[in-house]
């Protein structure tokens, strides 16, 4: 316990040497914390990460073949597995995409994919993140400044090196460039929740960070101007920017954060965008629902691994047992993230109880519902005791020439004892996930 302590405080330090720390906007004020690390890992046996990497290269796939397919044919839509209407409400639909296949047909290159233990030791999907996921630096970081401070931990503990992910994001990288330029990570800025990251990757990677204004579309190709005025041709670009503001031009005109033009070279395919613009559609929280059939349409396989059981309001059956067990579920906004908008019903007076019956009834799309996963607890250290806390993993998952699954992962955990939400912006921690070769 003790020498864990010295671990936890001395990791802790360096990071904050180091400015490992997220920013998070509030009531309109940009604060910057600590991402608090605890010592004791999360252990994750041979055989169960086996099952667990096959799980996750099945989902992505199927992922990212539903994508290609809702862009161009929709033969999904059109043999009713997810309903028309269903897909085309999604806000994270971009129809401006329709008919685009970005290069060598991959939409999803980086999947962040939730996922929880239950108590029985079953794994569950909770969400998938295929937009702009976030997060795989801190265990990269928190890793490093372990073996500097304790090099006998690694030493004695056949544990799976995750010092690769830069490598495994270069190679991505480099396959869709396909030769055409340089690879860039491009930034919002220092005031991004993530700017950290943005920077860490960039330089472990050997991808340039650029800023807004940094990269300038001349004669249907992408150029990165650097600060002598030299201009570069880019072949991918790692955006760190959400969609609707990457093409002032084609999505949100105010935008100063993106590129003008770059969606008409991407349509072109002169530029590789790592993830696609309009990717939102696929982990939209009500589309989810119906990953487990994308699986079997696609692959024509049976799911590895298992959603959270889930109802969609969006189906009559569904909506009358949600308002009926309303008290028993979780309700999650679709398109909210960070662990905003979930609703556990067994929080509710009654007052609110009928408010939320109300929205889900005159709103059915707009929600989820779950069962509560009783997931398991994890140890962590808090004023030098050993407590449990609710915990989850965000795995990483690359998909270029072949799709590929980072050994190593973000265990997050929540810091309130009463809590099941464990994001960084609603107060939580993260601790190493140890993947054991053996």
């Amino acid at each position: 316990m003790e020498t864990l302590i010295k671990h936890k405080d001395a990791v802790n330090t360096w990071m904050e040497r180091f400015g490992v720390k997220f920013g998070i906007y509030k009531h309109g004020v940009f604060n910057e914390q600590l991402f608090p690390f605890d010592s004791v890992p999360r252990v994750i046996s041979h055989d169960e990460w086996t099952v667990l990497e096959k799980g996750l290269i099945q989902r992505c796939n199927a992922l990212n073949a539903f994508l290609r397919d809702i862009y161009n044919e929709k033969k999904i839509v059109k043999d009713g597995v997810i309903p028309e209407e269903f897909v085309y409400s999604s806000k994270g639909y971009f129809v401006e995409c329709e008919g685009i296949t970005p290069a060598k047909g991959i939409f999803a290159h980086i999947a962040g994919i939730d996922l929880v233990q239950a108590k029985d030791g079953t794994w569950y999907i909770l969400e998938d993140n295929l937009r702009i996921p976030s997060g795989a630096s801190y265990p990269m970081i928190a890793r490093n400044i372990t073996r500097k401070v304790s090099p006998e931990t690694f030493a004695n503990n056949h544990v799976a090196d995750n010092r690769n992910y830069s490598d495994l994001l270069k190679e991505m990288m480099d396959y869709v460039n396909d030769g055409r330029g340089i690879n860039v990570i491009l930034t919002p800025g220092r005031y991004n929740s993530a700017f950290f990251e943005h920077s860490y990757l960039a330089e472990k990677s050997g991808a340039v960070l650029a800023f807004p204004g940094d990269l300038i579309v001349e004669d249907d190709m992408l150029f990165y101007k650097d600060i002598s005025g030299e201009k570069m041709r880019v072949g991918a670009v790692y955006r760190r920017v959400s969609d609707e503001y990457m093409d002032p031009l084609t999505f949100e005109e105010s935008s100063v954060l993106g590129v003008p033009n770059i969606m008409q070279i991407y349509a072109k395919g002169n530029v590789a965008i790592v993830n696609g613009i309009g990717n939102g559609v696929a982990d939209d929280k009500g589309i989810y629902y119906f990953v487990p059939k994308m699986i079997k349409y696609y692959l024509n396989e049976e799911p590895i691994l298992k959603n959270a059981p889930t109802y969609l309001p969006y189906f009559e059956e569904d909506k009358k047992y949600v308002l009926e067990n309303l008290s028993k579920l979780v309700i999650k906004d679709v398109s909210e993230a960070g662990g905003y908008g979930v609703v556990f019903g067994r929080d509710l007076d009654a007052e609110h109880l009928k408010e939320m019956y109300d929205l889900v009834d005159k709103e059915p799309r707009r929600w989820i519902a779950q069962e509560v996963i009783d997931f398991k607890d994890l140890e962590i250290i808090e004023n030098g005791e050993y407590v449990e806390r609710k915990a989850d993993l965000r795995a990483f998952v690359l998909t270029g020439k072949e799709t590929k699954v980072w050994k190593s992962g973000l265990t997050r955990f929540s810091r309130n004892p009463n809590s099941f939400v464990v994001n960084s912006s609603q107060g939580g921690g993260f601790k190493d996930t140890w993947v054991m070769e053996d």
